[in-house]
């Protein structure tokens, strides 16, 4: 009896998304990626679907695939996926100028010497840095790291505690968008290893609102068409989806997309899902996503969820 009540009560933590391993990092074992309290570790799989999920979801793309923004091997020159690199106190901080230094936190960065860039050292797009501070458990993001005679400049900067569900002030962007952090939505491949994904993932779609909502802090755009997805909008894949038949690695995406859904953070591709590059990942595998469209998820009704004041 004793040991299956311990196996009841860890498959309980399992589904539920709540053990404290579930939330970290294998190179940074002392840090949770945000408490079991934040947004993006929130299970929505029982929430209410939004009245207005249909005409959002038809705004981004009611016929277009699902597609993984990350995978193994290069695409372009550069790694496929947003990388990132876990430092230390011992990585030496640096000074960095920024674009939108009003919205940046002005302080010093721990960049490696041979910091990993979203799409490479040469990329031209949006040269997304991410750096997870093991020793004290912070992050750091940099949206258009480039290196100049004189030292860093960036468009934008945000560092966040791991340990705290503390949000950008209100209107603030961040390295990305819509003023969230990147780490937390990036399927990883340790996660996928392990077969579980236990947090909502990142993804972007072609036009926004000029508007947010929780856990978001910024928007993008101009429009005001009450058609148009705001910055924050939960979706998750329909309870109804079969993913029984999908490849290991996708299938493992999907159940994530059915219990905890994905965030809108940025402007791009429809429907186009953030991850980690690995060498690990089967690029076939994750091409099944395709199999996939905008028809096959629903947004959800977060407004009951804990909101930090």
């Amino acid at each position: 009896m004793q040991r299956l009540t311990i196996a009841a009560a860890l498959a309980v933590l399992l589904l539920t998304g709540s053990s404290a391993h579930a939330l970290r990092v294998p190179a940074a074992p002392r840090c949770v990626v945000f408490p079991a309290s934040n947004a993006w570790n929130q299970r929505v799989d029982k929430l209410p679907v939004a009245a207005d999920s249909a005409q959002l979801i038809a705004s981004i793309g009611l016929d277009s695939p699902v597609h993984a923004d990350f995978g193994s091997g290069t695409w372009d020159g550069g790694p496929i996926g947003i990388p990132f690199d876990v430092v230390s106190r011992a990585t030496p901080r640096a000074r960095v100028s920024f674009a939108y230094a009003d919205e940046s936190d002005r302080v010093r960065y721990p960049i490696p010497r041979h910091v990993h860039i979203e799409g490479g050292p040469h990329a031209t797009r949006d040269r997304h840095a991410i750096l997870v501070d093991k020793s004290a458990c912070r992050l750091y993001e940099l949206y258009d790291l480039r290196r100049s005679g004189h030292g860093w400049t960036a468009g934008s900067g945000a560092v966040w505690s791991l340990r705290s569900n503390h949000l950008r002030p209100a209107g603030w962007t961040s390295a990305d968008a819509a003023g969230l952090p990147i780490f937390p939505g990036l399927a990883r491949w340790d996660e996928v290893a392990r077969g579980v994904i236990d947090h909502a993932l990142r993804f972007t779609a072609p036009r926004t609102r000029r508007e947010y909502v929780y856990p978001a802090r910024h928007y993008a755009s101009s429009s005001t068409d009450p058609s148009l997805p705001p910055m924050g909008l939960r979706v998750r894949l329909k309870a109804g989806v079969n993913v029984a038949s999908f490849p290991r690695q996708a299938r493992v995406v999907l159940r994530a997309l059915q219990r905890y859904g994905m965030i809108l953070a940025d402007n791009g591709s429809p429907w186009y899902v953030s991850g980690a590059p690995n060498r690990h990942w089967s690029n076939d595998d994750l091409h099944s996503l395709g199999r996939l469209t905008g028809a096959d998820f629903e947004v959800v009704d977060t407004s009951s969820l804990p909101q930090p004041h």
